[in-house]
């Protein structure tokens, strides 16, 4: 990597390119119609990573060595990943290197689903060790941000075990395709813009059909699925099913507790925290460190300009609405709807200033604690 490219990228905020990524399950229509794009539909790109050093794993699509990483905008052929790996402290923080190592340790997604996603499960930490080798699980966090009614039903998830499902039942359940019997061992949770739900690893679970909303999870693509053809028909592989490891390890990697629907709801449904406000600005922690160590997401309402502070660590930014200016030492740069933003831990401080006709909304994103 040329000297200087390195050099500028580490002192300034890092915009990075739209990053839509082949998913099994359709959707995206309200995903295109966010980013602006014409002609939207509902394909198998239901998906923009955000801030992504994580590689997608897609069957078919091995290929494709680059899909799911972030890339920088107007520099296509540069990759956050590249830029991390090549001066890992000025990018992520001392802190965070002596403590995660030169990686983000998050990604985070905004998904628009049109129909519901296959039932599935993702390893914690310690089966993700086991069988996959991985440092990392996918714990994951839903924050809903809207959606839209699919043939009459509004937007829904499931979520976890209802109490009595053994490993046993729910192997059974599997090779017999009882989909409706496998959707009836979890429960059904009709969602609402605003709402958050912690998913931890090992948890069963579906996003249902109709559902647009951002999840911030630990950066692998492990999915463990338990349908061998998604609702609209399409047939899923079935590396794609048990990632490599086999059907009969696949089943390790579920927890079988179940719990009843009030249990479910107060054990993983996370209430919001606002946590500074002024005349100036807002900030509400959606969900922090002391929920999950693995990573935190908070919301800033922005209504003239507000300075933030690095603190030495790495953030992403997200735009939901509005328009802004970004200022650092090295200059400004516009951001707007849907644009995302990576924040070297180099630059310290910066301001976002509104200037659009409505108030800037930015999701900011950090990585696992480190204290």
């Amino acid at each position: 990597m040329d000297k200087n490219i390195k050099e500028k990228h580490k002192v300034k905020p890092i915009k990075l390119s739209s990053n839509r990524v082949w998913r099994t399950y359709l959707g995206g229509k309200l995903l295109d119609e966010w980013q602006g794009l014409d002609q939207a539909s509902d394909q198998h790109f239901p998906e923009e990573w955000i801030m992504s050093i994580t590689s997608a794993r897609n069957t078919g699509r091995e290929h494709l060595v680059n899909e799911g990483l972030g890339m920088v905008s107007n520099e296509s052929d540069l990759s956050l990943k590249e830029l991390i790996t090549s001066s890992p402290q000025d990018m992520l923080g001392k802190k965070h290197v002596e403590k995660v190592g030169p990686h983000t340790g998050v990604l985070v997604k905004i998904i628009d689903s049109s129909e519901r996603l296959a039932v599935q499960v993702h390893p914690d930490r310690k089966m993700a060790k086991e069988l996959f080798q991985s440092d990392y699980g996918k714990t994951e966090c839903w924050h809903i941000l809207g959606g839209r009614e699919i043939d009459g039903e509004p937007p829904y998830v499931y979520l976890g075990f209802k109490p009595g499902i053994t490993k046993e039942k729910w192997r059974e359940i599997f090779e017999e395709q009882n989909i409706d019997e496998m959707l009836a061992c979890m429960h059904k949770i009709y969602v609402k813009p605003g709402e958050t739900y912690l998913l931890e690893g090992g948890i069963p679970h579906a996003i249902g059909s109709g559902c647009f909303l951002v999840e911030i999870q630990e950066p692998t693509d492990l999915t463990i699925r338990t349908e061998r053809t998604s609702p609209s028909g399409f047939q899923i592989a079935d590396n794609m099913c048990h990632q490599g490891i086999g059907f009969d390890k696949m089943f390790e990697c579920f927890r079988y507790e179940g719990y009843t629907r009030e249990e479910t709801l107060k054990k993983w449904k996370v209430k919001p925290e606002l946590i500074e406000k002024d005349p100036f600005h807002s900030e509400t922690e959606v969900i922090g460190y002391n929920t999950t160590p693995y990573f935190r997401m908070t919301m800033v309402e922005v209504r003239t300009e507000v300075e933030l502070k690095t603190e030495g660590i790495f953030t992403g930014l997200y735009v939901l609405s509005g328009k802004a200016t970004i200022d650092t030492d090295q200059g400004k740069e516009s951001l707007e709807k849907a644009d995302q933003f990576f924040i070297p831990a180099n630059i310290g401080t910066y301001k976002l200033t509104q200037n659009g006709d409505e108030p800037l909304k930015v999701l900011r994103l950090f990585g696992p604690k480190i204290s």
